[in-house]
């Protein structure tokens, strides 16, 4: 019975759940469907709204459609009407040519008839006057050329004399300016030496040691570095003497370190020698690599440096070589600077103009063919070669670079103090000089110049002519090499004026 009743009471619930289920979905539909409804009026309305603006948007497109239609149909108008009016003014312009060129072939076929009735005109003439000359039109014509000619020839030659001499005058001008300016913006010390050295010593007693047993130590120390050590009265000092400006400087820092060291012997000699080469090595490649830098060279490879370099040991004249190449690559560089010229083949070929002398004494030949050979090994540019080749006139420049470098090296070595010279030889040298070209017939007047490198003779017109001028240059030349001792070279210039002297009275 139990059992019945909870199954009716079951099925009760059942239906009963089914039936409140029923009905809140139903409830759910009918709010569904409601708002279904609303989102479609609100959408209607919306679309309405949206046609409707759509409609006004689309008028105001039209309205402004029609303004710019009848804006382009004004500007067309406008066009019109100015075509219109250029066509009636290019056709008017189309007559005015028509007439003029009408006038032009009347006017051309007057102008010719005019020629044909010059021509005929000048045909006359030409007959009247070859029978009053007696002469053909030709041979008139060249007697009249020969008669221009000669008188223009005249002319010409006393107006290329008179555009020479100015010529003259306005290029010395300027060069003395050039000069005078690199001179003045170029100042440099002068340095002189000796073939001889003194090293101090800090007492007489080393002199004995210096020497050693039976000269031993002494003659070691000359054979190793070829230099000759003078021990003489001199108190405290001994004299290194030598014709090799490195070996001397070698041999007076091997023997300073002997002298403070204390220890002199022949093994310690080999060894302060080979120390000393070590630093003279070293003290060429500052030297070199200091020179290079003050002038602004940077493409020398590190050999060349150091050839460079080693012209700190060297002189000319009393003159050191190092700082008269330095000087000279200012000077240079300022003319080049002036005249429009390659500075830093100046610069290069200046510093190197006597690079032949860093290896003279060891070399057989001149400085300037080693200075050539030099240049050449390390493949330097063929101006720079030149520049080296023809500082001493002996070839001819290929270059303005050459010119000024040769220019620089009078000016850096003839300058007052640059090279040293006893007062006494100066002028026996000039006499020695002037004396022999005196000696020669048909001289007037002699004069050295730039310290006896170079030699003027002026000669009498009416006792040697020009042939008998260039003859006697080099017999002057000829005796001065037989007759003389001198360093370097001298130029002989011989000037040989005719001068013709008229009075107005």
């Amino acid at each position: 019975m139990e059992i019945i009743i909870g199954l009716i009471a079951l099925a009760v619930g059942a239906a009963v759940g089914y039936a409140a289920r029923k009905y809140q979905i139903a409830g759910k539909v009918n709010s569904v469907e409601a708002r279904v409804a609303r989102s479609i009026e609100e959408a209607k309305t919306k679309e309405k709204e949206i046609l409707l603006e759509a409609k006004g948007k689309a008028m105001e497109i039209v309205e402004q459609g029609k303004k710019t239609e009848e804006d382009f149909r004004s500007q067309i108008i406008k066009v019109e009407e100015r075509l219109t009016r250029k066509e009636s003014d290019l056709e008017r312009k189309l007559s005015e040519t028509d007439k003029f060129k009408e006038d032009l072939a009347s006017r051309k076929t007057e102008i010719e008839k005019t020629q044909e009735q010059l021509r005929e005109l000048k045909q006359q003439q030409a007959e009247k006057l070859q029978k009053i000359a007696g002469l053909t039109t030709e041979e008139a014509k060249r007697v009249l050329l020969e008669a221009t000619e000669k008188s223009i020839r005249e002319e010409l030659a006393l107006l290329s004399h008179k555009l020479l001499g100015l010529a003259r005058e306005d290029a010395d001008k300027k060069a003395r300016e050039i000069v005078a300016l690199a001179i003045q913006r170029c100042a440099s010390e002068v340095t002189s030496e000796q073939t001889t050295t003194i090293v101090n010593l800090p007492s007489d007693e080393m002199k004995g040691r210096i020497i050693g047993k039976e000269g031993r130590n002494i003659k070691t120390f000359e054979q190793m570095l070829g230099v000759e050590v003078i021990v003489d009265d001199t108190p405290d000092a001994v004299v290194i003497s030598g014709f090799n400006s490195v070996r001397r400087h070698i041999a007076k820092i091997a023997l300073e370190k002997l002298v403070q060291d204390g220890r002199i012997h022949p093994a310690k000699i080999e060894e302060a020698t080979e120390k000393a080469k070590k630093e003279v090595a070293e003290m060429m490649r500052e030297a070199g690599e200091a020179a290079v830098y003050e002038l602004g060279i940077a493409n020398f490879p590190p050999k060349l440096v150091q050839l460079v370099g080693r012209l700190k040991f060297r002189t000319s004249y009393g003159q050191n070589v190092l700082k008269h190449s330095v000087e000279m690559a200012k000077l240079a560089a300022l003319i080049a600077e002036e005249v429009g010229a390659d500075v830093s083949t100046v610069k290069q070929g200046a510093l190197l103009h006597d690079i032949g002398k860093a290896l003279d004494q060891e070399m057989e030949g001149t400085h300037v063919e080693i200075g050539k050979q030099i240049a050449k090994k390390f493949n330097l540019p063929d101006k720079i070669v030149n520049a080296i080749e023809a500082h001493h006139g002996d070839v001819e420049y290929t270059s303005i670079e050459a010119a000024i470098v040769d220019a620089a090296d009078n000016i850096s070595g003839s300058r007052p103090g640059a090279r040293r010279d006893t007062f006494e030889n100066y002028i026996q040298r000039l006499e020695e000089l002037e004396n022999l070209a005196h000696s020669f017939e048909g001289v007037e007047k002699v004069y050295a110049i730039q310290g006896g490198r170079e030699i003027r003779v002026f000669i009498t017109p009416g006792k040697v002519d020009d042939w008998g001028a260039a003859k006697m240059a080099r017999e002057i030349a000829n005796k001065i090499e037989q007759d003389l001792k001198y360093p370097g070279e001298i130029r002989v210039m011989v000037i040989r004026e005719t001068r013709v002297i008229e009075y107005a009275r």
